[in-house]
């Protein structure tokens, strides 16, 4: 379950733009300020039933999102470069940093 809640976030992070405001509202207060359903939906005046049908299909487009853009994909590939970068500097290993520079260029 907290696999699946911090992709989620790391997906909501990047893609809440693509989002209507209602959407937005209900990932932020389940997934971000932990709310229950009952708590949201007595908020907006909904049944539950409305608050987690809103959810799912929002995790699912959040999804299908990830699928086509590769947004997160990108960010996570480019910090693992990053780290291995550092770490080439660090002993001065100029053919490796080259090499990473290349993978860092080719995710663009």
């Amino acid at each position: 379950m907290l696999e699946k809640t911090t992709q989620i976030n790391f997906l909501f992070d990047f893609y809440q733009a693509l989002l209507t405001p209602k959407q937005r509202d209900y990932m932020e207060l389940y997934y971000l300020e932990d709310h229950s359903l009952g708590e949201i939906s007595e908020a907006y005046k909904v049944s539950r039933q409305a608050v987690y049908d809103n959810i799912r299909r929002t995790e699912s487009m959040l999804k299908n999102y990830e699928e086509k853009l590769k947004l997160y994909d990108k960010f996570v590939k480019r910090q693992t470069v990053l780290e291995q970068l550092s770490e080439a500097a660090l002993h001065n290993e100029q053919d490796k940093i080259f090499e990473l520079i290349k993978i860092l260029r080719e995710l663009d």
